[in-house]
């Protein structure tokens, strides 16, 4: 398989590709793109683990986002005035994965006064969205029919893991842009191109790029940024840099129950691309993960870095047995009215979307790990942030 791979994967028929269906050939900044592509390319080839399917999966989900740059590129050439644009005390939603996080944003995404980067708009951020087609654009129905057709490719995706085309969209889809992006070491199994994303790769070159592409958006339909990604924890310093006056919400929980859901997770995702994938396989990803981004978590909170005493901490029990109590101690940490519209929508939507979680599809056993070895490794974090132990399935 390792030469079609190769074959189907070659960095310059990919980019000669993504010019034809841009009409340009500029990619603009020099921010270290190519060199991350040569490098995501190189782990597909040394892990040899796509299925035929697989490799066109892999093949598109670098030619989506080379194609995205170049438009991106083209259009801030014509429109210099886009570099101009502000993002202001953008509210950044950071954690584990399984944390709450997502239900968190979905539920804040539903305030009409908070813009988030949808689905839609992400993946075909060209051309630019304008209001009076925000909810109409022909763009919604293509998203909607590419992500029915994962869904197909391996049914109950969409239960696992809920995404639509009008839903808000992880900050991790927009830096696939720089090829510096957790989609890749979490959509398909690239333990070398994991291990350079968590102690080597350019993070602040792909927070640049992010807040071009949130520029570009927001010139068209503008407001206040509502963003998302459990990425963000592993590069808070980063993050903070980027966005000094960035509101920052950090959910948390019982790492282990976490490593084993997010293992689960992964290893469904990971079927859709290849044929070995299992749970036992990615757990040990998951585990050295987590322990690495709650020990930067903890350096940065308790070491003083700038921005970091602002995080608003989130408990997922808390949150769980009372969302607007959270949400409503949420918006009075960031001196917002939760208006009687707002909690009317977010109401709406957890009684339409209520989802179990994937909490059906995983138990600890299947993960291979030492719970004993990780509740000691998590002992200090857990402590630091009174996060309590929960029984294991």
């Amino acid at each position: 398989m390792t030469s079609a791979i190769t074959a189907r994967l070659d960095a310059d028929k990919l980019i000669e590709q993504a010019y034809e269906l841009a009409g340009s050939d500029d990619f603009g900044d020099d921010d270290g793109w190519r060199e991350n592509l040569d490098r995501l390319l190189e782990a597909f080839i040394e892990a040899d683990d796509l299925s035929p399917i697989g490799v066109e999966i892999a093949a598109a989900d670098v030619i989506a986002p080379l194609r995205n740059r170049l438009q991106i590129t083209a259009w801030r050439r014509e429109h210099p005035e886009i570099a101009q644009e502000k993002i202001e005390r953008p509210i950044i939603i950071l954690g584990q994965p399984r944390t709450g996080t997502t239900i968190l944003y979905d539920l804040l995404t539903q305030d009409p006064d908070l813009r988030a980067p949808l689905t839609w708009e992400v993946d075909q951020p060209f051309p630019v969205p304008q209001p009076q087609t925000y909810e109409t654009d022909p763009r919604i129905a293509q998203t909607e029919a590419a992500l029915e057709i994962s869904e197909q490719l391996n049914p109950g995706f969409m239960k696992f893991h809920p995404m639509s085309a009008r839903g808000g969209q992880e900050c991790v889809r927009i830096t696939m842009g720089t090829f510096c992006s957790m989609t890749y070491s979490t959509q398909y199994f690239l333990p070398g191109y994991q291990r350079w994303l968590m102690h080597e790769a350019d993070h602040a070159a792909a927070y640049r790029y992010h807040r071009k592409f949130l520029q570009h958006l927001q010139s068209g339909v503008p407001g206040q940024w509502l963003l998302k990604s459990p990425a963000h924890l592993w590069n808070l310093d980063k993050v903070l840099a980027e966005y000094p006056d960035a509101i920052l919400v950090q959910t948390h929980r019982d790492p282990l129950v976490v490593i084993s859901s997010i293992s689960a997770l992964m290893a469904y995702l990971q079927k859709l691309a290849s044929d070995n994938s299992t749970v036992a396989r990615v757990a040990r990803q998951c585990a050295e993960e987590n322990v690495l981004g709650l020990e930067r978590l903890m350096q940065w909170v308790d070491g003083g870095l700038p921005g970091a005493e602002r995080i608003i901490h989130v408990r997922f029990a808390d949150f769980m047995k009372d969302p607007f109590a959270t949400i409503g101690a949420v918006y009075e940490r960031i001196g917002r009215d939760l208006t009687p519209q707002a909690e009317k929508r977010m109401r709406a939507h957890l009684s339409a979307n209520p989802g179990d979680g994937g909490g059906n599809r995983y138990t600890w056993a299947d993960t291979g790990l030492d719970a004993g070895e990780l509740r000691e490794r998590f002992r200090a974090y857990q402590d630091r942030f009174d996060v309590p132990s929960e029984t294991l399935r």
